[in-house]
């Protein structure tokens, strides 16, 4: 009994903290009250020289930089330990298709974790470049983010991550109002991150409907 108790709260807490480390993720990004409420519709991509200008020669003495980049990298075990949790409860009712959001969760998440891992990387080395080599960081940034070949390549398979957990969300779907509440809360605020990827406000609220809907689930379990 005193084994099974912390197991079983730690089973349902773990998956808590994916969606409360997004929202601490793109609340960093979040500069004034006046841009959290504006929810654009398209993506609009800082110019490269801005980017530059900010980031270059901001490297600090104490190693790398704790940014939201290198929180949602670090967070990347944990949309494993939600997929797996959403598996669990789904795979006895819906096996075929539990297993299929599942796979699809755990695939996307590979990838993600390269998208982490090159804005990481490549913000983290920006920083450490000089002054004076500002004009040159924009043109790299410029070609190392425009939207083609290996980055649109590794962006679109990093949103199978989300893909997959939509429709583990879905799964959830019950008779009773709160597992309807679960599932709908989980998959429309995964479904905001595919539809406003980049725009942070919006998938801010995602994460947020995410929490809401791993809580009614949890709660519906502990019933």
């Amino acid at each position: 009994m005193s084994t099974s108790r912390p197991n079983t709260f730690f089973a349902s807490v773990l998956p808590l903290l994916l969606p409360l480390l997004l929202v601490l993720v793109f609340a960093l990004h979040m500069r004034s009250l006046p841009q959290l409420l504006d929810f654009k519709l398209h993506y609009e991509a800082t110019p490269p020289d801005v980017v530059a200008r900010y980031l270059v020669g901001s490297a600090r003495d104490d190693g790398l930089r704790l940014d939201p980049h290198v929180i949602a990298y670090l967070a990347l075990p944990l949309f494993l330990a939600t997929s797996l949790m959403l598996h669990r409860r789904t795979r006895t009712r819906r096996p075929l298709a539990s297993k299929v959001a599942f796979a699809l969760s755990a695939i996307g998440t590979i990838y993600l974790g390269g998208l982490f891992g090159m804005w990481t990387a490549f913000y983290d080395g920006l920083s450490h470049m000089a002054a004076s080599d500002v004009d040159a960081a924009a043109r790299t940034f410029a070609a190392m983010s425009a939207p083609r070949g290996a980055f649109l390549m590794t962006t679109m398979l990093a949103k199978l991550a989300f893909v997959g957990l939509a429709l583990q969300g879905l799964l959830l779907w019950g008779a009773d109002r709160r597992s309807r509440v679960a599932a709908l809360s989980f998959a429309i605020g995964c479904s905001l991150f595919l539809v406003f990827w980049d725009l942070d406000n919006w998938m801010l609220v995602g994460s947020l409907l995410m929490l809401a809907g791993l809580v009614a689930a949890r709660r519906r379990g502990a019933e």
